[in-house]
């Protein structure tokens, strides 16, 4: 533990147990060398949803500090905090895909995106994946958005969240994430580390694409291994220029969005990033979003972009690193918003 550090747990909060220690900024690895004004501007789109006592002093003052210091605005409001065993830590990446579509049921394009049917709302827990699927529950009801090429296409989509279509017809539309069928994310890619397909070390979304082309019916099935099922609505007002939106209602911006567990990690939080993957990441980010698959305090998904090249980095990105949140001084160990 670093000198002077001090640790305590959320478990009086009634919380999942997790080890906390303060840290300084000198701990943390080529803090001088990032684009701290960067940080500061992705940070004060999310002051709006800092609501709490513990973040207001530090909300004003963020909207009214130079850029020039925003460094030593970090450093003057903020204690960096390790949450959790970084021997744990997972870091992964999630992008905005581009898929082709149409807007209308072609040969080519025969798997409809749907917006989520009434009942959904009247249940915590709605038919799974599988169900939807082979008993057609949401065909001929109105639901459908857009079609697209695959079931795989779709469900990477679903992954992610969010997307955006280039139709056949011309024009294109943005997506975003409007509920889901209640059940809980199953990893397809775990699955086939378990079935021995690929070792667990080297698992990327490339993989699930090669078992689902080489036989789709088999590939089906293995989707359906996953009972979440995601459902959209249109997101008729962003620029092509923004990312899409995450949990806060704002748009995420490419690799300073990171998404946690908002148990562990409060939204709207700077959280600063260390990765020794083939791509080291020393950065400073901001929880803007949530996942599923986002569970723990040293588990997070930074948001690489848009498109193939983003979706190919974010696809194999699975590093070990640690995952620090810069928390208000003198802040209560749980800080809620």
């Amino acid at each position: 533990m670093p000198a002077g550090a001090a640790q305590g747990t959320d478990a009086a909060h009634g919380l999942p147990s997790a080890t906390r220690t303060v840290l300084s900024f000198d701990d943390l690895s080529d803090w001088p060398a990032d684009d701290h004004a960067r940080a500061l501007d992705v940070f004060r789109g999310t002051l709006a949803a800092l609501e709490s006592p513990a973040w207001q002093a530090l909300s004003d003052a963020a909207a009214r500090v130079e850029v020039s210091r925003a460094r030593a605005f970090f450093e003057h409001w903020f204690e960096p905090t390790l949450i959790g065993d970084p021997s744990d830590a997972l870091i992964t990446g999630y992008f905005e895909p581009e898929l082709r579509a149409s807007r209308i049921r072609t040969t080519r394009y025969p798997v409809p995106l749907y917006a989520p049917p009434a009942e959904l709302s009247a249940s915590d827990r709605w038919a799974s994946r599988a169900e939807i699927e082979d008993q057609n529950l949401l065909a001929g009801r109105g639901l459908e958005i857009a079609w697209v090429e695959s079931e795989l296409d779709r469900f990477f989509l679903q992954v992610q969240g969010s997307g955006r279509l280039r139709f056949a017809e011309g024009g294109d539309l943005r997506l975003g994430y409007d509920g889901k069928n209640g059940h809980p994310y199953r990893s397809v890619g775990k699955e086939l580390v378990r079935r021995g397909v690929v070792p667990e070390s080297e698992i990327t979304a490339d993989d699930i694409r090669r078992v689902y082309t080489a036989d789709p019916e088999a590939g089906r099935r293995l989707l359906q291994h996953n009972p979440s099922f995601v459902f959209f609505r249109v997101l008729p007002n962003l620029s092509p220029d923004e990312g899409p939106l995450g949990t806060l209602g704002h748009p995420v911006t490419a690799g300073r969005t990171l998404a946690v567990d908002p148990e562990f990690i409060p939204l709207g939080a700077p959280v600063w990033v260390e990765t020794d993957g083939a791509r080291p990441m020393r950065r400073l980010l901001v929880a803007q979003d949530t996942g599923s698959a986002i569970t723990g305090p040293q588990r997070a998904d930074v948001f690489i972009g848009t498109g193939d090249a983003a979706g190919g980095i974010a696809g194999a990105m699975r590093d070990p690193g640690r995952i620090i949140t810069l928390l208000p001084k003198g802040a209560p160990a749980r800080v809620p918003l």
